[in-house]
Parts: C-alpha cells; sequence; structure tokens
C-alpha cells in the first residue's frame, strides 16, 4: 500500500514474509541490519511489516509447510498479503519446501538458496512467467567451491580430498562439482574433534591434494593435526589448498617448516568505507564479513525493487490480485502472475543502484547462474616456526560460476603442487591385475609390482584407475577405438598398465615403450578327458539285470540239480550198490548242487558230475551256458576297459579345424578374435588378386594359362575356421569361455576356447580340469601403453631395461606364476597308455579279501562245532550203553 497525499509519497507499507533457518544467524542479522537501515533511512519512506519463519534444515517438511501456511492465511486474513518472500534458507528440506510453497501460491520470491541449475529441484523447470517473479541468487559460499574445479582443471590434478565446515554447505556439491573431470575424490564435513581420523582416512585414500574449506579457526585446526600427521614432510607429497570467507591474517599454527596455497576474499578500496559505516551504524557484524554483506546488499536491492514498482504500479499487475489459501490451492487453480517482471526490475536495480556494495555488485542473470560479484586473492604461504614468513600473491579469481583464475606469477603457481603423481590406467586380467582391497593401490599381480619398481627407479607416484568397461580397447570399422586404449587417446591417464600386446594398429594412435613379457600368442584351452574310477568297474561291464538273471540262473539250476538227484532212480543217493565199484561217488546234496555250479564257472571245473542222466543233461546245459556267459564276459571286460584309449585328442589348431565334433571361438571382441577376422579377411584379398590375375585379358593366352588351376592356390583355412567360429557364437566373457568349456561332454565333443596363452596358463595352474593344447601362435609382446608424444617413454624404457639387467623382470615372473599362492597341485590323471590301475579293478582283492574273512568266520563254527558239541553225543552215547549192559 502506498499513501500520498497531494501527490507526495507519504509512507509506503511493505508487507515482507521472511523465511530462515536455525543455524544461519548470519543471514538473520544482516537481514534485521538491512531492515533497520532501510526505515530508519529518511529518504526511502518505507515502512516494513515483516512476518517471520524458521524452520530446520533437515526438519520434516509438513511441519515447515505448516508454519508458512500459518503465517501466510494469518497475512490474508488482515488483508496484508505479502509483497515479497525473502528466502535465505540454505538447501535440503528447508529450502525446498519454500521453493514449493511459494511456486505453488504464485507468491514473489527472491531466494538465496544454495545450488545451481540442476541444484534447485522444486525451480528447474519454470515456465516463462513463473521465471519472472521466482528469483535465486547464489550465496559466496556457494560459489567459492567452484574455485577448486578451477584448481584441479589447472593443476592437473589426479586425486582430492575436499573438507569443509559449517560455514560452507556442500552437500549438493558432491557428485557436480568435479563432474567429468578425472579425478578421484572424497568430499567430508569437518568434525572438530575428529580431525586426525578424518585426516588419516584421506591418506588411506592415497589422496594427496587437500582443499580445506572454512573459518580461520577451522583452518589452524587442520593445518595443526597436519603437521602433527607430518604431512608437510620435505618430499612435499601433500599440498594443501586453503579457501576462506573470512577476512584478517591467519593465526598462528604449530607448522614448523611448510607451504600452502591460500585464497581470501578482498574489500574493494571503493567499498571499503561503507563496510566500515554499516558494521558501526547499522551492527551488520555477523561472521563472515563478505556473506553478511551478501544477505545485507541483497535484501536492500529487494526492498528497493518492490518500493520502486509499488510507486510505478508496475508491482499491481492486476486491479486486483488473486491469493489462495494453502487448502484451497489443488494444482489447477493456481494464481497467475502473467504482468508480473520482478527479475526485469531487480536485474535493473542491482545495475543502477545508488547503494554501493560491500564486496561487488549481485549480476542477476538467471536461477542458478546469478551471484555476487567477489575478488579471491590467491596467495603461497610459507610458514617457519609456526609464524608466516613469506606470503606471495600468486593470482586472483573473479567470484562466479565460470569465471577462471587469472595468474599474476604463474612459475610460482605452477611449482606449488603434491609429489609427482601419474595417472595409471589398467584393465584386469589375472595375475597381471587384479582387485585387492587390502594393497595400498586397490589392485595387485605382476604388473602392479613392475610400476611399483619403476616408480622408485623413476622417482614418481601413481594412482590406478579402471579402463572404460575395463577393456584393453580395440578399433570398430569406422576407425573408432574403445577402453583402455580410448582412455590413453582422451588424455584420461598418462600410462596404459597391463598385458597389453604390441599392435600395428595400436601404435598408430598411442606409444608403447620397449616390451617388458616375453613372446604371448594365441592357444587353445580344452577340458581334461576325466575317466571315472571304480573298484568295482570290472561288475559294470554287464548290466544290472544281466548280473540279476546269472545270480537267479544259478540257484534255478542248483535246486534242479538237487531236485533231480533226490527223485531220480538212477541217481546215487537212490541206487548206491549200483555205484559201490566206483572210485568217485558223490552225494548231490544241495549244499553239493550250489558248489558244483559255482565251481563249474571257472577253470578248475566242477568236479564229479551226477550219476544219473537228467541231472547230467542239467549240468551240461548249465557248462555251456557258463561257457558263452564266461567268454562274453572277458571280450567285454577287454572292450569295455580301453575303449576310452581309442579317442583322438586334438593336438594342434589344424586338427581342431579338420573335425566338427567341438565347436570352437575366441572371446568376443578379443584381440584373439581379431587375429581370425584379419586372416579371413586376408584370405579372402589373396583370393580377389589371384581371381584378377587370372581373368586379366591385358594377358596373352599364355600367361593366363600359367595361372589357369582346377584349385584355389590359396587354402581357406581361417575362412572356414571363422563360419565355424561364428555358428558356435563367440563367449561374451573368459567367464562365460570357461563354463562353456567344463561343460564338454568329453574331449572328443563340447567346446574349446582359443584366448591369450597367459590366460590360459593362468587358468591350467589354478584348475585341474583345464589344459592348453598345441603350441602359441601369432605371439606378440607386453609392454606399457602412453598416449601419444608422451616424454615419459624415454624415462619408462630406460626403467625397464634397468630391471631387465637386474633380472628383476625373471622375479617377478618366478612369483606371480610358479610361487603363485592361487596355484593348484593337481592330483595326476591316469594315463591312458599304462595298464589296468588298482582303482577300477581293486574290487577283486576286496573279493578275495571277503571270501577269507567267510572262511576263517567258518573255520571258527567248525572248530566250535567239534569240540563243544561233539562231547555231548560221545557221552550220551556212553550212557546208553552202560544201561543195555546193566539190564543184560
Amino acid at each position: 500500500m502506498v499513501l500520498m497525499y497531494q501527490g507526495c509519497i507519504f509512507e509506503i507499507l511493505f508487507s515482507l514474509v521472511y523465511v530462515n533457518e536455525k543455524g544461519n544467524e548470519v543471514a538473520e542479522s544482516a537481514v534485521n541490519s538491512a531492515i533497520g537501515y532501510i526505515e530508519q533511512s529518511g529518504k526511502y519512506n518505507l515502512k516494513l511489516e515483516v512476518t517471520r519463519v524458521s524452520g530446520n534444515r533437515n526438519n520434516d517438511s509438513n511441519e515447515m509447510l505448516k508454519s508458512l501456511c500459518e503465517n501466510y492465511h494469518r497475512m490474508l486474513d488482515n488483508k496484508r498479503p505479502p509483497h515479497l518472500v525473502l528466502d535465505t534458507t540454505m538447501t535440503d528440506m528447508a529450502s525446498e519446501t519454500v521453493k514449493i510453497f511459494t511456486r505453488g501460491l504464485a507468491l514473489p520470491t527472491i531466494s538465496a538458496s544454495y545450488g545451481q541449475n540442476g541444484d534447485l529441484r522444486e525451480w528447474n523447470n519454470l515456465d516463462i512467467i513463473e521465471r519472472k517473479y521466482l528469483i535465486q541468487v547464489s550465496p559466496p559460499a556457494d560459489l567459492i567451491p567452484e574455485m577448486i574445479r578451477k584448481l584441479v582443471v589447472r593443476q592437473l590434478m589426479i586425486s582430492a580430498a575436499i573438507m569443509y565446515d559449517k560455514t560452507f554447505v556442500m552437500d549438493h556439491k558432491h557428485q557436480s562439482l568435479l563432474r567429468n573431470i578425472a579425478t578421484r575424490h572424497l568430499i567430508s564435513e569437518i568434525n572438530p574433534t575428529e580431525i586426525d581420523q578424518q585426516l588419516l582416512r584421506m591418506i588411506k585414500f592415497d589422496l594427496v591434494n587437500f582443499f580445506i574449506l572454512g573459518s580461520l579457526e577451522t583452518i589452524k585446526l587442520v593445518l595443526d593435526s597436519a603437521w602433527k600427521h607430518n604431512l608437510f614432510n620435505k618430499n612435499k607429497k601433500y599440498a594443501f589448498y586453503i579457501l576462506t570467507q573470512d577476512l584478517g591474517d591467519l593465526l598462528e599454527c604449530e607448522i614448523k617448516n611448510g607451504t600452502i596455497f591460500f585464497g581470501q576474499p578482498s574489500v574493494n578500496k571503493n567499498f571499503k568505507s561503507r563496510l566500515d559505516f554499516l558494521k558501526k551504524t547499522y551492527f551488520l557484524d555477523g561472521k563472515p564479513e563478505m556473506t553478511a554483506s551478501f544477505y545485507f546488499d541483497l535484501s536492500i536491492q529487494a526492498f528497493l525493487t518492490v518500493r520502486n514498482m509499488m510507486i510505478d504500479g508496475t508491482l499491481y499487475y492486476t486491479k486486483n490480485p488473486k491469493y489462495i489459501t494453502c487448502d484451497e490451492y489443488n494444482k489447477l487453480n493456481k494464481p497467475t502472475r502473467a504482468g508480473l517482471d520482478l527479475e526485469v526490475m531487480f536485474k535493473m536495480q542491482t545495475e543502477h543502484t545508488i547503494e554501493s556494495p560491500s564486496f561487488g555488485n549481485l549480476v542477476v542473470v538467471s536461477n542458478g547462474l546469478s551471484s555476487m560479484r567477489f575478488e579471491m586473492n590467491l596467495n603461497l604461504i610459507d610458514f617457519r616456526q609456526g609464524h608466516v614468513s613469506r606470503k606471495i600473491t600468486v593470482g586472483n579469481w573473479m567470484g562466479g560460476i565460470d569465471s577462471n583464475i587469472s595468474d599474476v606469477n604463474s612459475k610460482i603457481f605452477d611449482s606449488y603442487h603434491a609429489v609427482l603423481t601419474y595417472r595409471v590406467v589398467v584393465a584386469e586380467q589375472t595375475p597381471f591385475i587384479f582387485r585387492d582391497p587390502e594393497h595400498p593401490k586397490g589392485y595387485n599381480g605382476y604388473c602392479i609390482d613392475l610400476m611399483d619398481k619403476i616408480g622408485k627407479l623413476a622417482k614418481f607416484e601413481y594412482e590406478v584407475i579402471l579402463a572404460t568397461n575395463n577393456e584393453f580397447g580395440h578399433m570398430d570399422e569406422k576407425g573408432h577405438w574403445n577402453g583402455l586404449i580410448k582412455d590413453l587417446m582422451d588424455k584420461k591417464a598418462d600410462i596404459g598398465l597391463g598385458p597389453i600386446s604390441v599392435m600395428e594398429e595400436r601404435e598408430s594412435v598411442i606409444d608403447f615403450t620397449v616390451p617388458y613379457y616375453d613372446l604371448v600368442g594365441i592357444t587353445i584351452l580344452m577340458k581334461i578327458p576325466y575317466v571315472p574310477t571304480s573298484l568295482f568297474k570290472f561288475l559294470g561291464v554287464l548290466e544290472d539285470e544281466v548280473w540279476y538273471c546269472i545270480i537267479a540262473a544259478y540257484f534255478f539250476t542248483s535246486f534242479l540239480l538237487w531236485i533231480f538227484d533226490r527223485m531220480s532212480p538212477m541217481s546215487y543217493r537212490n541206487n548206491p550198490e549200483k555205484y559201490e565199484n566206483d572210485n568217485d561217488n558223490r552225494d548231490f546234496t544241495l549244499k553239493e548242487c550250489l558248489w558244483f555250479c559255482m565251481t563249474s564257472l571257472t577253470p578248475q571245473g566242477g568236479g564229479e558230475a551226477p550219476k544219473n542222466s537228467s541231472g547230467r543233461f542239467a549240468a551240461g546245459a548249465w557248462w555251456l551256458f557258463g561257457f558263452i556267459i564266461i567268454s562274453s564276459y572277458t571280450a567285454n571286460l577287454a572292450a569295455f576297459l580301453t575303449v576310452s584309449r581309442l579317442e583322438t585328442p586334438i593336438e594342434s589348431l589344424d586338427d581342431l579345424a579338420k573335425q566338427y565334433k567341438i565347436q570352437y571361438a575366441p572371446m568376443n571382441g578379443s584381440q584373439s578374435a581379431t587375429y581370425f577376422l584379419r586372416m579371413k579377411n586376408i584370405e579372402k584379398r589373396f583370393y580377389e588378386i589371384w581371381k584378377d590375375m587370372s581373368l586379366n585379358r591385358t594377358m596373352n593366352d599364355t600367361e593366363r594359362a600359367k595361372l589357369a588351376v582346377w584349385d584355389y592356390p590359396v587354402s581357406q583355412r581361417y575362412s572356414k575356421m571363422w563360419i565355424a567360429m561364428t555358428q558356435a557364437g563367440f563367449p561374451k566373457s573368459l567367464e562365460e569361455a570357461v563354463k562353456r568349456v567344463r561343460d564338454s561332454p568329453s574331449s572328443s565333443e563340447g567346446f574349446a576356447y582359443l584366448g591369450d596363452g597367459t590366460d590360459i596358463k593362468y587358468l591350467e595352474m589354478t584348475n585341474c580340469d583345464l589344459k592348453p593344447v598345441g603350441e602359441e601362435f601369432s605371439r606378440k609382446p607386453y609392454a606399457l601403453a602412453l598416449p601419444e608424444g608422451s616424454s615419459l617413454k624415454n624415462q619408462l624404457n630406460t626403467a625397464i631395461l634397468m630391471l631387465l639387467n637386474m633380472r628383476e623382470l625373471e622375479h617377478l615372473k618366478e612369483k606371480w606364476w610358479n610361487k603363485n599362492p592361487n596355484k593348484i597341485v593337481c592330483d595326476e590323471q591316469d594315463n591312458q597308455s599304462d595298464g589296468i590301475s588298482i582303482q577300477n579293478i581293486g574290487g577283486v582283492f576286496i573279493i578275495i579279501f571277503v571270501g577269507i574273512g567267510i572262511s576263517l568266520v567258518t573255520l571258527a563254527f567248525e572248530y566250535w562245532w567239534i569240540k563243544c558239541r561233539k562231547p555231548s553225543e560221545v557221552t550220551a552215547i556212553e550212557v546208553l550203553s552202560r544201561s543195555e549192559n546193566e539190564r543184560h
């Protein structure tokens, strides 16, 4: 409301909603100072009616929204709808709740919340009308961390530890601060009581560049802890970059000898007198001073913008602006503010204000890009015996999202860095490189040990990063590379480490050192044929049903012989007088029948045959049956024990190519697959050359006749193999390839893998069911890879040759191959050229032992029967004899 008398402005009533969060006392103090400044200055005729809302930063959004709505409804009831919402909440729940509230009810808002474009979640997709009255301006503490990005890029840092205290807010910058920069980093809020543990944790992660954002008091605590843990050693392994909002000199600390990078805001000489005046007159004494000045200037410019709009009527975009309550809002009845352009008026006010700022002008661009322009002085500070001994200005930085660092002394600036550290990109391949959380580098293996030794000779440190998609890299049809090779081409790493084969096409885009490993080629991986052993393998010659029938026939025949002997009048049992002069007379009891049939199956024979004709016919049938069974069993036993020896093994690539039962293929996209594809293409090219020559019409008939042959002169071996590989399917990973090999039914059918010789050698060393087959082919050396034109080439070549002369490379081979802890000692498989093993025929000896055991039991029974039972029978006979004698 504007009260006027005879055309003169008497008083302007300004209805303001001020939203803050607990813990942001510097904003509260600065806004109060701004309100006092406006109201006490007689030239503005501005009376502010302030409605205050405060909430916790991480509090429940419902509680914050409830407080906003209650105060807003009270203003509507008093016919005092808000002209402006001034928001100094920072981030997270409180700030997003305010944004939801003001956007939903279409309330003109100027916010000092933290965040750039992607961080303003609730204001990210504002329409054209909303952008005109919902304005966000980033505080200085939200811009200073952006200098970290500039320093990391400028100094080519590969690691960064970012620590901050309560004077900074970094929650929203964890992902965006160093986005698209190949720098390993960790962001952590400083706990004053645990600074030692935090620094040690950063060191454990091998971070060497420390960025400390905080007050001077916090900075002193961190520097003291760093000195205590020897982080300012003479090797300069660690570098400290200090960024603060505070004015004044650094406090004395415990650093006896060390250097830090120190960034600090500077007060423009043109604004210093005004800042001193505001501190003294309006108690603008919040800390940090620059943040207090920002909130003060933002509030003043916001108040004056709305005042001017109230005077010229542009604030009242309609005759009766519509306001709705929180309860009435349903997303469909949102008020419209089509005629309101707070953004343009606010921008004009900040550009043409007569109120000079304290540190720098407010620059309004758009939400996420608007901020205060302030200057940061960048210095290198030397400490001696706990005091600042020297301060050198090396550059300056004008606060802004896209501002760059300006050098003042670039030579000295560049001289300050952590120990020389290179980025090493790797692709995993055991045992050359594999993950090991317990190793300081996070990886272990032959190549890591090699790089450690090279680093000691060349005096540098290195950081390991994993290659894109964990691949060495290959070139597609369009000439584009991927994996480790691509990372080196893009300068994301300084060194490529691993079993990297030296190839012509790779040398055209990157450089290689001298080889550090012998020539390695492609070989075949197959499953070791496993012949199961069994002590009773000889029983497997016949099926179980046959054995059951043989046993049944044995008992049936024995029973028949016994029946025939009892019933036949011609048997010895029934006609003993007829055979009393024969020397061999045998009573065929059931026991004798069982024994006769059993011994008849042996070369020893069954002994005396039955006397009766019926028994003899039955015995003859049993002998014929036994002869056929024994002959069949003997013949099949020999074949059964030797059939596995008839399989023809694969011994070379030619053997593999000539057969069709075993499928074979290399891993998809691997170096081995590239080799076979190129050999196929070479054969095709040769065929085209021969065809062009033989059909060349420029030749005479005699010359063409010399090229005329019935058969194609160049073998199509690799073309046929490539077709077979395509039909078999290329494994997508080494694990898939090994699984397919293991799933092979036997050594004569299934799958064979064509891969890198060192891979297959390691698989053989750590598995007992896999073996390499044939000689290696297409052999190439391993070397370190470098970006093209790298200055490290000569240095690394020298180090590798020195290690070769010191026989260190041989020691590494011994460690990772012959003495590898994962090496398995396997039981030797039966040699198929040897005789029958005890594992397959041992059941026969068990039968002997069982027979001997039964014999011993029988002997014991017989002994008991004779010694214990026989005397009793004799005594009974004697008693009967005596009784008979007494009667007589």
